[in-house]
């Protein structure tokens, strides 16, 4: 059985990929429901997968989300289109004008396969959102400084955001799964 990651964000499936080795990227076109329930959102996208690709194969679906301490964990799973809208620069403006920098980054993935049992492996970093700390390679990482941390994501390695992610929590939660099974 294959394990597909189901993403066209090559630098979530890069990463994911560094820490799973054995799955592949499978771009399917998925419609993403506006929900603030990051669980629904997969599970909307997971169910729609196996209507689109039955073969057997399992599915990696995953949601990261930014909630704001200041807007009462907004926008959540609604990142995506705040970005588009706002940029960093607009998100980080928002902040300052509340004077609440606090903030959650938390990454669910749901494994499924079949449509009807999906499991969700999720991790989180608390942190600050700071001045954007250069142009944006990946999402909303110049603006998110975790705590105990002097950088913010944009300004680490690879290597270096690997070792403490929101990402990589959820994916060893996932391989720890995939060992037992």
């Amino acid at each position: 059985m294959k394990i597909y990651f189901i993403t066209g964000n090559k630098n979530k499936f890069a990463e994911v990929k560094h820490m799973l080795p054995e799955i592949e990227q499978l771009e399917l076109d998925l419609e993403e429901i506006q929900e603030f329930d990051a669980h629904k959102v997969i599970q909307a996208k997971i169910q729609e997968a196996f209507k689109h690709h039955k073969s057997g194969d399992a599915f990696i679906i995953e949601d990261t989300s930014l909630y704001l301490d200041g807007l009462n964990g907004l926008p959540g799973p609604l990142i995506k289109w705040f970005m588009q809208r706002l940029k960093v620069e607009g998100i980080f403006d928002i902040v300052e004008k509340i004077g609440n920098f606090g903030a959650e980054a938390k990454t669910i993935i749901g494994y499924a396969e079949s449509p009807e049992k999906i499991h969700f492996f999720e991790g989180s970093v608390k942190g600050k959102i700071v001045p954007p700390s250069g142009p944006t390679n990946f999402g909303w990482d110049p603006i998110f400084k975790p705590i105990g941390s002097e950088k913010t994501f944009q300004q680490m390695a690879k290597e270096e955001k690997n070792v403490m992610s929101m990402r990589r929590i959820a994916v060893e939660k996932l391989k720890e799964f995939l060992e037992k099974s």
